[in-house]
């Protein structure tokens, strides 16, 4: 795999300290938003005073411990409060933050500050990823790119993601805007194909950078929350002929009505030109842009993506993805996904199939 200027940038950014800022939390509820217990325990302790008090340094009581930790992003419409106890028990109930807010920090009340981590795309672990129509010999407009032998593939595979980002920058531009980074990397897994020793058919690497700014206006009834521009690298690691890979400048326009959310990402691909471009033709079938809907129902979260090449004839294809997921015990939730159509993965970019997931998830979008 080829490491693009692009995925240099966006990995480098990673490394960003110098300009940080890390302000302390003005508002208790952008605490619960936090994915790892420590962070979150401090961030309820710098919210509330507590680190200034002479007991500070004590040891924390267990009772606190354990209700600190419990109390993660999917407790959603209950805010906390320093103890850990759902603020609808205390004497000042905490208006709950919307979804978009409580993801992006958007609203000066709920900034974090820097380099906490949190959960970006659905983390997901699917025992079966099922398909009828297994891409066995895949396919590019590139003579560099084309399987010449179909591989022995089971229409049963595994599949699971991992997605994280992080807030690098605070306070851009005065205090307009956030710089994050993000990454995402998915696989999809010949666990049952015992014949062919369990490869990995396919593995995506999405290394992200945005630049995030706090909206408010008023379009038929939506709140617009979120605006946004960001670079984005995906690629799936391989060498040819099955070398896949891309690179774009995305929008990402947030906006939110009750418990529905709704984020649009128009892109425009970064050109490659002549034999480098592993996939010439993948606008046309990955699209160029999509939208994101989001509904939250008692403790429940169904997902709709929808994207198009927003071209006609030939060149119309598009992808729609339904997702599921709903409580099981704790932070863990049952998790169903539903694709058809263009692009599942890298290596299935002009590939249209079915493909229908069941699992677990412990993040779902946002």
């Amino acid at each position: 795999m080829r490491l693009t200027p692009l995925a240099a940038m966006l990995l480098g950014l990673i490394s960003i300290t110098a300009h940080a800022q890390n302000p302390s939390p003005m508002d208790i509820r952008a605490c619960t938003a936090i994915e790892t217990d420590a962070q979150r325990l401090a961030c309820y302790d710098r919210a509330t005073g507590r680190e200034q008090l002479p007991g500070a340094q004590k040891k924390i009581e267990p009772t606190t411990a354990q209700a600190s930790s419990s109390n993660t992003v999917f407790d959603r419409g209950k805010p906390r409060n320093a103890q850990g106890s759902s603020t609808e028990d205390s004497q000042a109930p905490i208006k709950a933050m919307s979804l978009l807010d409580s993801r992006w920090e958007l609203a000066p009340e709920t900034k974090l500050g820097t380099f906490n981590l949190r959960g970006y795309k659905p983390i997901t672990v699917m025992p079966v990823f099922a398909t009828s129509n297994q891409n066995s010999q895949p396919y590019s407009p590139n003579p560099l790119n084309r399987v010449g032998t179909p591989q022995e593939l089971d229409n049963i595979e595994a599949k699971f993601q991992l997605s994280l980002k992080t807030k690098v920058w605070q306070g851009l531009f005065g205090d307009a805007g956030d710089l994050w980074v993000a990454y995402t990397q998915s696989s999809r897994w010949q666990v049952y194909n015992k014949d062919t020793s369990r490869p990995f058919r396919e593995t995506n690497y999405e290394p992200e950078a945005i630049l995030t700014f706090n909206t408010h206006y008023d379009i038929a009834g939506w709140d617009g929350r979120l605006l946004g521009i960001g670079l984005n690298h995906e690629s799936n690691g391989r060498s040819n002929p099955l070398s896949r890979s891309w690179n774009r400048v995305m929008g990402y326009i947030g906006f939110e009505r009750d418990d529905w959310t709704v984020m649009f990402h128009p892109w425009w691909r970064v050109p490659e030109g002549g034999k480098d471009d592993n996939n010439p033709d993948i606008s046309n079938y990955m699209g160029r842009g999509d939208v994101q809907i989001v509904h939250e129902w008692q403790g429940q979260e169904f997902g709709l993506m929808l994207r198009h090449s927003l071209r006609g004839g030939s060149q119309s294809h598009g992808a729609a993805q339904f997702t599921w997921a709903f409580p099981i015990a704790g932070n863990l939730r049952g998790y169903m996904e539903l694709f058809k159509g263009y692009g599942e993965s890298m290596i299935d970019y002009n590939h249209n199939a079915t493909y229908l997931g069941i699992g677990v998830t412990l993040l779902d979008w946002y």
